[in-house]
């Protein structure tokens, strides 16, 4: 079963300005397609081809030594920018603001506020050196966590679930923001789908 690029819930004009149409259409059509057409190449006739993308990561040590790494940099592509998509929306569909519900309670009960979730998960973005993401994750006893992650690495890699991250490659944000991933991570803010990343921390508590 080869994977398949998903269909994204919105138009690639459909966050500006905050992520222009030219970066998503070629973030989601051109990095993430990359990333399929090489994660199903390198688990051909592994006999993994029918597992799920995420079972596979978690389980990195019964993959084949001589795909690990194509396997671990292409399927970490996939899962995380299969994640990605759905953390965010329009501000006209309910992106942006801050959460409501049981992750907001709880942000508020590990982290003191929003306020300081939100630079902290900042400081994880700024100062990831190189490619990579920064994620709010929740652990075995249900709490939560940030973390960074090098290159395409995930967290379910370390027996953690990510709820939410943010993408901070430069191919994510070049084109509008240059060399000013602070602003870009400002601006993302703007277009985060708490909806999603509630029903995301749900799943994950169980």
């Amino acid at each position: 079963m080869a994977y398949t690029l998903p269909n994204l819930s919105f138009a690639y004009n459909a966050l500006e300005p905050f992520i222009d149409a030219k970066t998503m259409e070629i973030h989601h059509a051109k990095h993430h397609q990359a990333y399929i057409d090489k994660i199903n190449a390198a688990l051909s006739a592994t006999g993994l081809e029918n597992e799920t993308i995420e079972k596979i990561l978690m389980n990195l040590n019964d993959v084949p030594e001589n795909v690990r790494m194509v396997v671990r940099n292409n399927g970490g592509g996939h899962c995380n920018h299969s994640l990605f998509w759905n953390m965010m929306a329009s501000p006209q569909n309910g992106g942006g603001g801050e959460p409501k519900g049981t992750l907001a309670v709880s942000l508020h009960q590990t982290f003191g506020s929003f306020d300081v979730f939100q630079k902290k998960l900042n400081d994880a973005a700024l100062n990831r050196f190189g490619s990579g993401w920064a994620w709010l994750v929740v652990d075995e006893t249900g709490k939560l966590e940030i973390l960074s992650t090098a290159n395409q690495d995930t967290p379910l890699s370390e027996g953690l679930k990510p709820i939410l991250g943010i993408d901070v490659w430069e191919h994510a944000y070049y084109l509008l923001y240059q060399n000013r991933r602070a602003d870009y991570v400002s601006a993302w803010w703007n277009v985060v789908n708490w909806e999603q990343i509630e029903k995301n921390y749900l799943e994950a508590r169980g």
